[in-house]
């Protein structure tokens, strides 16, 4: 495989667990709250912040552009000091970037990922995991967004000796094959 063409795959817990928590009812349990009106999914995805004089922060992403695919990326970045979780809002699908670790400071770049949510999907990036930004499908689409709110620099930038292009798993078939 070229190492610059990167397949998209389907967003699964398994395939995801290295790098955090897909957040999903499916194949979650439940418990009954609110007189029985209400399943409770409890705790799909845990919070993670570290340092002096932080917050878990809730916010809003309101993303402006949709992506096409193929579309080529050119950086990777990470929060050291917390997790982060991108909860899509109008069930849009979206794609998730990340990377293993190369070492303490950067991504391995030949182990780079890339997953599609189905638009009631969710993630969480586990502290210092690395990953692209939000990639969205569809235009002026909005995502809540917990993560790390306080003092300290949380977000490192890592760019890519090469740039890598992300595919459709069928197109990178085709293209093995010729």
């Amino acid at each position: 495989m070229n190492k610059t063409m990167i397949p998209i795959q389907p967003l699964t817990q398994e395939a995801f667990a290295a790098f955090g928590d897909v957040i999903e009812k499916e194949n979650h349990d439940f418990f009954p709250i609110n007189q029985g009106l209400t399943e409770r999914y409890h705790a799909l995805s845990i919070a993670q912040v570290s340092g002096d004089n932080v917050a878990v922060g809730i916010s809003v992403f309101h993303n402006l552009s949709a992506t096409e695919i193929p579309f080529k990326i050119d950086m990777l970045e990470r929060h050291p000091y917390g997790s982060q979780s991108f909860i899509p809002l109008q069930q849009q699908r979206f794609i998730i970037i990340v990377a293993l670790a190369f070492d303490e400071t950067r991504p391995d770049e030949q182990q780079i990922y890339a997953f599609l949510s189905n638009g009631r999907q969710g993630v969480t990036y586990h502290q210092g995991v690395w990953h692209h930004p939000l990639i969205t499908l569809e235009a002026k689409s909005d995502f809540l967004v917990v993560d790390r709110i306080g003092e300290g620099k949380n977000c490192d930038v890592h760019h890519l000796a090469q740039s890598c292009w992300i595919i459709e798993q069928q197109l990178q078939s085709e293209i093995v094959s010729l």
